[in-house]
């Protein structure tokens, strides 16, 4: 069966679905439709969760990515309490196919939904394997009658054994890139400058003190996560994305790499989210579509 039952650090239990092509395998999690683990000649390219440093792997952001001033937002009069992040990453999709290398994941609003976000929506995640590339398309459906607001973005956490300061993210232009900074869930108005007309940006363990690293213009879209010793390296495609994240919690053996088409608010939002930065206006009936690929190039 495609579908089984696995746990993680013998703490929760979770139903997935496998994809397999003799390359890649790839399970994926019902909560949250969220990748855990993607191996490739039985080595293992995902973090794995452990609840004591963090237990997700690759969550959600829908339909905001961070967060929101006071964690609300007003609409038609109305106040709305949405937590960092959103809830999709919270809630159980619906698997409404699945073979050997391609399944689709739905979640549809719902009683739960809608006491923290007002739209009828359907939210589909179209994952395929293909080689050595898993490709995740988000595909977002307006099915009210008003127009909907939301921001989309990926959280995959990469599995480095010997500690993020053996790698490198390396992009296929020359950036340069400041970081926003962050307080708590708010972007502040002043930024950190990271790297100048450089393709290559070492990762340090110390910028992760100021929480991440949130980039607003990166020319590139894609980058590299490579092992500057061993030569292992993951591809990261994000064509559609318009800002770019790095995560990592002090310490930890892995690092996130996350395109999103949203941002956190800042200190001057207005609560109204058709005015917020990043934010997706979607007419009613209307289907968005946003496509982000991973290709598990290995050790060269």
């Amino acid at each position: 069966s495609r579908f089984s039952c696995t746990v993680f650090w013998q703490s929760e239990v979770f139903f997935m679905i496998t994809l397999n092509n003799g390359v890649l395998k790839v399970l994926i999690d019902e909560m949250g439709a969220q990748i855990r683990s993607v191996e490739k000649e039985e080595k293992e390219y995902m973090w794995q969760a452990d609840p004591q440093i963090w237990k997700a792997t690759a969550p959600l952001m829908f339909p905001i990515c961070g967060g929101l001033k006071d964690d609300k937002f007003i609409y038609e009069g109305k106040e709305y309490i949405l937590p960092k992040h959103g809830f999709g990453r919270n809630m159980l999709f619906t698997v409404e196919s699945a073979d050997d290398t391609s399944a689709v994941f739905c979640l549809k609003a719902n009683e739960e939904s809608r006491k923290m976000y007002p739209f009828e929506f359907e939210l589909r995640l179209i994952y395929g394997i293909k080689g050595d590339a898993l490709t995740l398309t988000y595909e977002v459906k307006n099915a009210g009658d008003n127009t909907m607001y939301f921001a989309i973005g990926s959280h995959e956490a990469y599995y480095t054994p010997e500690g993020i300061e053996d790698y490198d993210i390396v992009f296929p232009q020359k950036e340069t890139l400041n970081s926003v900074m962050v307080d708590g869930n708010l972007l502040q108005d002043h930024t950190l400058p990271i790297i100048k007309e450089s393709n290559v940006l070492p990762l340090y363990d110390k910028y992760f003190l100021v929480d991440c690293l949130l980039f607003k213009e990166v020319k590139s879209k894609s980058c590299v996560l490579r092992n500057r010793r061993k030569g292992k390296s993951i591809r990261v495609d994000f064509p559609d994305a318009a800002y770019l994240v790095l995560w990592h919690p002090h310490g930890a053996p892995f690092i996130c790499i996350e395109p999103w088409t949203g941002i956190p608010d800042d200190f001057h939002s207005d609560y109204n989210l058709a005015h917020k930065e990043g934010i997706t206006a979607l007419n009613a009936g209307e289907v968005y579509r946003n496509v982000h690929t991973i290709t598990y190039i290995g050790e060269e």
